[in-house]
């Protein structure tokens, strides 16, 4: 058992759900880690306070806001969807209450100082370099990123046994490295949203962006289920230099993305492109949403607002 996997196990035995053999486990790990047995003890108060509390409705969207929220912010830890069953005491906004009053304690607490980062990207010393490492599309454990003040990261995880990678998220191997943590291996939207996130902070403006990257947030702007990593893959491209990659992506995002802040953005990024380079498709596209009646009132404005610069 993984420490990332106690809060969601936690509020499983809160909330009833847990087997015997899980639960014997849970117990023998927290008699072993101090820090979780700390955690487990801040779920149990947060817990035991809801329930002097009246239970409000949980409503679709209030539902779907805050596992994007929590997703989001959630690094490490494993994020369960919270599906009613006649043996919990609570509802599902308990439990997710629960995970919001601890998510930043527990990152606290697991995330150590950074530290110094080498010249180049690399392994550690005497290891493989990620082309070797990612070879035969391992599964990555344990996945931590650490930023310095010289725009190099870390990136720690298990596989045998532990690697780190450093190096600029611009570097070829770095690059692959955060695409293949992105598209293939992120086992929470929480990983894959801080993957992304380092990417759009580091990212040196004016510089090209590596391929890779560009195919990865593409990839998860027009395929991620959550309505919250598409964002950040959205707001991730929007840094980078237009390319005919970027203005596609963009342009399906306008067209068929059902949240509006990726429209939106996607409008801003369409705008910012054709301002440069004139281009009659991204024109038409801003034309349409501008006097589509069954538009978000916000999107239509933006893209009316944009027009009015060509």
């Amino acid at each position: 058992m993984e420490c990332r996997e106690l809060t969601a196990l936690f509020v499983d035995r809160l909330a009833g759900e847990i087997e015997e053999p899980v639960a014997l486990e849970l117990d023998e790990h927290l008699a072993a880690c101090a820090a979780c047995r700390e955690e487990g003890r801040r779920i149990e108060r947060a817990w035991t306070a809801l329930e002097d509390d009246a239970a409000p409705e949980v409503t679709p969207g209030f539902r779907e806001r805050t596992l994007a929220l929590l997703e989001d912010e959630m690094l490490r830890s494993r994020i369960r969807e919270f599906r009613p069953r006649p043996r919990w005491q609570r509802p599902a906004a308990a439990a997710a209450a629960v995970l919001v009053a601890c998510a930043a304690g527990y990152l606290a607490a697991r995330l150590g100082p950074l530290a110094p980062a080498s010249a180049a990207p690399r392994a550690a010393a005497g290891k493989p370099g990620p082309d070797s490492i990612l070879r035969d599309n391992p599964r990555l454990a344990n996945v931590s990123y650490r930023a310095g003040e010289d725009g190099k990261l870390e990136v720690g995880f298990d596989v045998t046994d532990r690697k780190t990678v450093t190096g600029r998220p611009n570097d070829p191997e770095m690059a692959k490295l955060l695409a293949y943590l992105m598209t293939r291996n992120a086992e929470t939207d929480g990983e894959k949203s801080r993957a992304i996130e380092l990417v759009s902070e580091h990212h040196r403006p004016g510089t090209p962006a590596s391929p890779e990257i560009v195919a990865a947030l593409s990839a998860t702007l027009k395929k991620d289920p959550n309505p919250g990593v598409r964002k950040k893959a959205a707001d991730a491209l929007a840094t980078f230099s237009s390319t005919p990659e970027i203005r596609a992506a963009f342009l399906e995002a306008l067209r068929a993305d059902s949240n509006p802040a990726v429209r939106l953005t996607a409008i801003d990024a369409l705008a910012a492109s054709a301002k440069d380079t004139p281009d009659q498709k991204t024109i038409d596209s801003l034309r349409e949403k501008a006097q589509d009646p069954a538009e978000n009132g916000f999107v239509r404005a933006k893209a009316a607002s944009a027009l009015r610069n060509f």
